[in-house]
């Protein structure tokens, strides 16, 4: 009960704190408002030598496919990604405590799946589908970059810090695009959230 009652003061402060102005509306591709609970494929604002959608791989030594990249192909949507708030809301805004997971997880992966940075060799937090130890709790938030071209950063603030850092791109050895919490705003990933039609969900499931 303790703990309960913690944490909803915990959700009720950082709502409080985050609570967007009129003007902070996250709009997908269409130029409509961004559902909580909806489901889009996160895409790169520029496609030219930035690479495609976002999806899982099996990276490294990994036997099932736990990490979060972003596709190589500009031409690839990624996989759907369902973009929620704990708050009974409407519409995301930016600055809202978020989760980000995947509509379709590999049959190894524990469901519900959502995303988690975990702590590594690495000074970046990897980010992976839940399952993975030296997971840092935390929240994900989207933030409108500051240029005219449009898109938004992610970003996510772990609970024991007062620091958020950027979802960015990192390359391993065998040049896959691991999605990483970083400092370093010259890799933070820009994106923009186009809307999963029928016809488009069950293309990126076969």
């Amino acid at each position: 009960m303790k703990f309960t009652t913690l944490f909803s003061l915990f959700l009720l402060c950082a709502f409080t704190w985050n609570l967007p102005s009129a003007s902070a509306d996250v709009v997908d591709t269409d130029g409509k408002l961004v559902e909580n609970g909806g489901i889009y494929f996160l895409r790169p604002v520029i496609i030219t030598g930035n690479g495609g959608g976002v999806e899982f791989a099996a990276t490294g030594n990994e036997t099932c496919p736990l990490s979060v990249i972003q596709n190589p192909d500009p031409f690839s949507n990624g996989l759907p990604v369902q973009i929620s708030s704990p708050f009974r809301i409407r519409y995301i805004y930016e600055g809202l405590i978020l989760n980000f997971g995947f509509t379709v997880v590999p049959p190894c992966a524990p469901t519900p799946s959502f995303w988690i940075p975990v702590k590594g060799e690495e000074e970046e937090l990897s980010v992976k589908l839940n399952g993975y130890g030296n997971a840092v709790r935390g929240w994900f938030k989207i933030k409108s970059v500051p240029y005219d071209i449009g898109g938004y950063n992610l970003l996510f603030c772990p609970l024991d810090s007062s620091s958020c850092g950027y979802v960015g791109i990192q390359f391993d050895a065998a040049r896959n695009r691991h999605l990483v919490v970083t400092q370093n705003a010259d890799t933070a990933l820009w994106v923009r959230f186009q809307r999963v039609s029928a016809a488009s969900s069950a293309t990126a499931y076969a």
